[in-house]
């Protein structure tokens, strides 16, 4: 046992020895700032710090050739250019990872191109202090504007050099990745404040003034790295083959994707920072980001706050597969979000996401913010699959804690607009998407094409967690609209989708096109139900604030199990008009529909239903108001309306006057008009200290009496006007000759197989005599009717053959001489 300890202690010796020696190789490797001898490139060594000279300068640009380029902690390389080169260009040949936890500086305003191929990786540690723009990148080679190319992977012949300006990056197939790492942030983020707090000091990747920081690799991470380019740019591109074209543009420079062919990724995690908010008080500047999979987490934060007199440039993400923005940081003072605010006179610029998949979960933002003057940006999202969802478990904050998409305005400017194109929606658990004014600026509007939208509250949190698709205020100024067209839109659980007024300002309106059908379902308790409307519900219960119309198109619309769809005004204004028009109209289980005010006048509600009316299980349709307002009025035009179970339809006043309702059908079952409420299905337009309003109903049926025209009174005796013809001269008498002519038994009649047949000669019995005539004096005759028409009046006559003057007149039996 002994013996065996022993031994032990002696490997564990020797594996610490040799863990020190690996370390020690490893950070000595990692502090080499190597020249390759390709090009004329010196560098001269003092500790940790690297001197580069000389090189190859063409024209403006100095190109530099390095097999290793690496900085330990505290260290540092500077590139002692002269003054007058405008770019540095810096590859690495080796085939090892750049390790940079050191400073990076250069003279004058150079920009500097580092190109690695096996990647970089820029420790927490690492700085950088140049006059220019600064590109850190993992593809193979430069492209210059005549054709020439830098490669960091070709150099067996001497390159060739340029005095062009770089145009493209062109990428292997398989580059290496580039990772920056770091502290993170220690920005505030709330949903109603400016980003706040954000201190960087000498921390992190940090140039100066309106130029460009640009990271391209086959994958890039910001591990709690911090990105900052005040009044800039800001690219990050993950690119694994195919080339990147570079465009010269004020800041620096931009990038484009035309000739790309495939993607990484792109991650920031651990609050990561990029930022283009520069203190000096130039503009915001711009932050592009290209990828397969973005993914941003952990309260880390994509910002452009404008401090200047000029609109701010835009953030741009455009993600090959999906774009994931998650959760907050463990303080919950920070939301991973896309933030572009001004605080300035210059507006916000605008937040454009293309994506195929979209997911905003865990309390993740999107912003775009006005507290100035100045207006905000809008907000663009292009995508396939779009999910807003939940919130942040342990936020004590219901407002600060879900998953939000806003345009908001917190000064006097004008909110921004929200335009989203996507194939699915999906707004779950307390997730928002939403155009809010808070102060004096109106609201921008809200406008969603999509082909399926769901909103439902499932899965959120008691309290003030509610799904959301509004536009609202909560300040003087005016809301916006909400623009909707879907093929079917699904609102469940006590979800919202509605324009709305909370404060002082008017309430703006609700349009939806779905070409399917919409279905509103549930409630998320007894006060809250699931709807779709219009509404003014001021917090303090005084407001003058016109709630806006509510208008719906679509085949199908069913409401049930306590939802409902609605104008009202809470406050002392008027509410909207509530318009609907549908094949098909359901409300089953205490479903409602209404046009409600407090105290102003009473909203109308206009139904057009090509189908069905079906109200079942004390379902409602009311155009009520409170207090001292009259009632509105009811518009129904439905073929067939049905009212069950305790059903109604009313527009009740209190002291004001009772609205009217309108109904055209072809028919009603169940709904009977009724002075007051009863338990049975009511139509009432009642006022409970006032006049009561009016009630109609016109059934719109076939009648029977259509195209008939109203004979006269006195009909003349028709006995009178048919000729009796010869029963003056005999009597009457019947002959029955041959057979078959009548039926075997006499109860039965004859039948088609029953056919006359009568063969017998019967000359023998007939007798010829000579006929006379005699003519009557003047006899009068009646002539026996042959038809009938209706004469000009309308009226029924009888019509005879009534001889002429010149023809002999008819032959009375009484001329006939027996034979």
């Amino acid at each position: 046992m002994k013996t065996t300890s022993i031994w032990l202690c002696i490997l564990n010796s020797m594996m610490l020895v040799s863990l020190g020696t690996v370390l020690l190789w490893s950070n000595s490797s990692n502090a080499q700032v190597t020249p390759d001898s390709t090009l004329n490139t010196t560098v001269s060594q003092s500790g940790n710090n690297f001197t580069i000279i000389n090189g190859n300068q063409i024209g403006k640009n100095l190109f530099h050739s390095f097999s290793q380029f690496s900085l330990p902690t505290g260290g540092s390389a500077f590139f002692n250019n002269a003054t007058d080169v405008q770019n540095i260009f810096a590859r690495i040949t080796g085939g090892s990872v750049s390790n940079i936890d050191g400073l990076i500086r250069a003279n004058g305003s150079a920009n500097l191109f580092l190109l690695n191929p096996a990647g970089i990786l820029f420790g927490s540690n690492a700085q950088l202090n140049i006059g220019g723009s600064f590109f850190g990148t993992t593809a193979t080679s430069i492209k210059f504007s005549d054709g020439v190319e830098f490669s960091a992977t070709n150099t067996t012949p001497a390159p060739l050099l340029t005095i062009n300006v770089p145009v493209g990056l062109q990428f292997g197939s398989n580059p290496g990745a580039i990772t920056v790492q770091g502290s993170g942030h220690n920005a505030q983020l709330g949903d109603s404040l400016q980003v706040s707090g954000l201190s960087l000091g000498a921390r992190g990747l940090q140039l100066q003034p309106g130029k460009t920081l640009a990271l391209l690799g086959g994958n890039v991470a910001l591990d709690g790295g911090l990105l900052s380019a005040p009044g800039g740019q800001i690219e990050l591109g993950s690119i694994t083959s195919g080339s990147v074209a570079i465009n010269s543009i004020p800041e620096g420079f931009a990038l484009s994707y035309p000739n790309a062919l495939s993607f990484g990724d792109i991650q920031l995690t651990q609050r990561a920072l990029a930022s283009t908010r520069d203190l000096s008080g130039q503009r915001g500047g711009a932050i592009q980001i290209q990828g397969k999979q973005v993914s941003i987490q952990d309260g880390s934060l994509i910002l452009v706050q404008n401090r200047s007199n000029q609109t701010a440039g835009n953030i741009a993400i455009n993600a090959m597969d999906s774009l994931q923005i998650i959760g907050k940081s463990p303080d919950f003072k920070s939301s991973s979000s896309l933030i572009n605010e001004t605080i300035s006179p210059g507006a916000a610029g605008n937040i454009i996401v293309t994506t195929p998949k979209l997911n905003i979960d865990g309390g993740g933002y999107i912003f775009d913010r006005t507290f100035s003057t100045a207006p905000g940006g809008n907000i663009a999202i292009n995508t396939d699959e779009m999910r807003v969802n939940g919130f942040a478990f342990g936020d004590p904050s219901p407002f600060r804690a879900v998953s939000q998409i806003l345009a908001a305005s917190y000064g006097t400017g004008k909110g921004g607009n929200i335009a989203i194109s996507t194939q699915n929606l999906s707004i779950l658990a307390g997730g928002n998407i939403a155009a809010r004014p808070y102060s004096f600026g109106n609201g921008g509007d809200l406008i969603v094409k999509a082909d399926t939208i769901q909103v439902t509250n499932e899965g959120a949190p008691k309290g003030l967690y509610f799904s959301l698709l509004s536009t609202a205020t909560f300040g003087f100024g005016n809301a916006g609209d909400l623009k909707i067209d879907t093929r079917t839109l699904s609102v469940q659980a006590g979800a919202r989708v509605s324009a709305s007024s909370i404060v002082l300002g008017n309430a703006g309106s609700l349009t939806i096109n779905a070409s399917e059908s919409i279905d509103v379902n549930g409630v998320k308790d007894a006060q809250n139900s699931s709807y779709i409307g219009t509404a003014v519900r001021p917090v303090s219960g005084v407001s003058r604030a016109t709630s806006g119309n509510t208008t719906i198109k679509t085949p199908v619309l069913n409401i049930s199990n306590g939802a409902t769809v609605f104008v009202q005004n809470l406050g002392s204004g008027k509410a909207g008009t509530l318009n609907i028009q549908a094949n098909t109209l359901r409300l089953d289980n205490g479903a409602s529909i209404s046009a409600s005010t407090k105290a102003g006048g009473g909203g109308n509600t206009n139904l057009q239903l090509r189908d069905l009316l079906l109200m079942r299980h004390g379902s409602l349709i009311s155009a009520e108001a409170g207090n001292s307002g009259n009632g509105g009025n009811i518009t129904i035009n439905a073929p067939n309306i049905v009212g069950l179970e305790n059903s109604d339809i009313i527009a009740n006043a209190v002291q004001g006057k009772g609205g009217n309702i309108q109904i055209t059908t072809q028919g009603i079952i169940g709904l009977k008009y009724r002075p007051q409420l009863t338990p049975e299905n009511d139509i009432t337009a009642s006022s409970q200290f006032g006049v009561s309003g009016t009630v109609q109903v016109n059934n719109i049926g076939v009648d029977p009496n259509s195209g008939l025209v109203e004979l006269p009174a006195n009909v003349t005796d028709p006995s009178q006007q048919i000729a009796s013809g010869c029963s003056a001269n005999q009597g009457s008498r019947f002959v029955a000759t041959g057979r078959g002519g009548v039926a075997q038994n006499p109860n039965q009649q004859v039948t088609s197989d029953r056919t006359w047949s009568d063969t017998r000669n019967l000359t023998a019995f007939q007798k010829k005599s000579n006929v006379t005539t005699q003519t009557p004096a003047s006899p009068e005759v009646f002539i026996q009717a042959t038809s009938w028409h209706r004469n000009a009046q309308g009226k029924i006559e009888l019509v005879g053959d009534k001889s002429s003057t010149q023809v002999q007149q008819s032959l009375t039996c009484a001329a006939v001489n027996k034979g």
